[in-house]
């Protein structure tokens, strides 16, 4: 904003005034009348003023004052009326602006010819501490905010996860131009349209493709993946395998809610064995996918799972996978209440929740039933204990290792077929490697080192050519 043109809390920036002597004495042709200014109208209830008498005598010069003085009017003249913004006092002094939210102390003054920063919309400034530092934007929930109507079904799970990630992207992403979201096909797909950030809406599967090639060209970007567990599992598999084995650094946000919703209702690759759908009239035959098993068999380095219904902990596993360096899958519980209503109710209900939940954090004992129910090691097969009744303590149950591979295994496996074991959430493992994008970036820059910059044009010229005579 321009310094000379500033606008105030409260009202509008006063209009340029025109010449005020100046009238249309002449009439203008037609169609090319200018607009003229309204005469001010008398208050109700006011006398109004009598026309001023023309003066026969002649003008006396304006005497010359010093510089930057105000020309006195002539006697009698009234006082113009000011804009309505900044009112006249009785002190004659300048009026104080209203305050801003916050407290009406100034912040500190800014060197001399520093600028103002632009600030994205709904950003705030943080002020320093009265050194005259620079101001810094701070990203809010409103900034990841697109305006595009978001069109799920009412009550889908799919909300709950869109607000979760626009509550915590502002605590993580350090520039909001560099955050893309990229997805394949399904109603979780349609994710990068309510974000405003920067996207891609490609093709069935293809998403993990996509976002290799764009981590690969430009490594400073902040890439995230959103999936449904028929884009990810089924057509998209294969790229699902490699992206997760390759270690792109990147976040994989996989919604399952076990049905197909935009097509209405077909089964999924994580669909229940026996499950009844429009495809699969007298239930289905298939053995369903275990997601977490999945990416811990492709070699994942962060695997975690959590719950649309729990908004608190799915913030904190979205902070835990962007953490990260790698590649970060997390598989979200989503609920469509359309086509497969309560399939995750075991889980998310409070009724259910604490019998068949059980949330994991490293370092910690296994415990759930609010701490009075854990889980044992009886040698490689997990066993249910209740502390109480079983006169144990919680130092007896198992301490969870994330960096622990096979216990990472044992316990995705067991828990999803045994229907009497806690279903886990949280942090499931997490290794330390070194990611695909700066591992290719770091060869390029070595090849390039040795044997100097290339061209295509150079390659199409490499090794034996010819040319075709007429």
């Amino acid at each position: 904003m321009s310094d000379s043109h500033e606008i105030r809390p409260g009202g509008d920036a006063p209009e340029p005034r025109g010449d005020r002597g100046a009238r249309p004495d002449t009439p203008e042709p037609a169609g090319k009348r200018k607009p003229v200014k309204a005469p001010e109208l008398p208050r109700v209830g006011s006398t109004p003023a009598k026309p001023p008498v023309p003066s026969t005598e002649p003008e006396a010069a304006t005497p010359a004052g010093p510089k930057g003085a105000k020309p006195a009017g002539p006697p009698g003249a009234k006082k113009p009326t000011l804009p309505p913004a900044r009112p006249a006092s009785a002190s004659g002094k300048k009026p104080a602006l209203p305050p801003k939210p916050g407290g009406p102390k100034r912040p500190p003054a800014r060197p001399p010819g520093a600028k103002r920063p632009s600030l994205p919309p709904g950003g705030r400034l943080v002020e320093p501490g009265g050194d005259g530092g620079g101001d810094l934007p701070v990203l809010t929930r409103k900034d990841f905010v697109s305006g595009a109507d978001v069109r799920w079904c009412p009550g889908c799970g799919d909300y709950a996860v869109l607000a979760a990630v626009q509550r915590a992207l502002p605590e993580l992403a350090e520039n909001k131009e560099n955050v893309v979201f990229i997805s394949g096909i399904g109603c979780s797909s349609r994710f990068p349209y309510y974000m405003d950030t920067y996207g891609f809406h490609t093709i069935h599967g293809r998403a993990p493709s996509v976002a290799t090639g764009l981590k690969a060209t430009r490594p400073e970007l902040d890439v995230w993946v959103v999936t449904g567990d028929g884009d990810a599992l089924s057509i998209g598999g294969n790229h699902l395998l490699h992206l997760l084995r390759r270690n792109l650094d990147c976040q994989v946000l996989l919604f399952n809610n076990q049905i197909y919703g935009l097509t209405k209702g077909q089964y999924s690759p994580t669909s229940e064995v026996g499950k009844v759908t429009k495809s699969t009239p007298y239930g289905s035959l298939d053995h369903p996918v275990n997601p977490v098993q999945f990416a811990l068999g492709a070699d994942s380095t962060f695997v975690a799972r959590t719950l649309d219904r729990d908004p608190k902990h799915m913030q904190a596993v979205l902070k835990a996978a962007h953490g990260h360096t790698g590649t970060s899958l997390v598989e979200i519980y989503q609920n469509c209440n359309i086509f497969n209503d309560g399939a995750f109710f075991d889980f998310t209900e409070k009724d259910t929740k604490p019998e068949r939940a059980i949330f994991v954090e490293d370092g910690k004992p296994l415990l759930y039933a609010k701490g009075t129910k854990g889980l044992r090691l009886d040698g490689l097969r997990f066993r249910t204990v209740d502390l109480e009744r079983d006169g144990l303590a919680a130092s007896d149950c198992v301490t969870y290792d994330s960096s622990d591979k096979a216990l990472a295994t044992l316990l995705a496996q067991q828990t999803f077929w045994d229907a009497e074991m806690p279903r886990p959430f949280g942090v499931l493992y997490q290794e330390a490697r070194p990611t695909y994008d700066a591992l290719l970036n770091e060869q390029i820059e070595a090849v390039v080192e040795t044997q100097g910059e290339r061209s295509l044009q150079d390659l199409l010229n490499a090794g034996q050519t010819w040319t075709i005579e007429a």
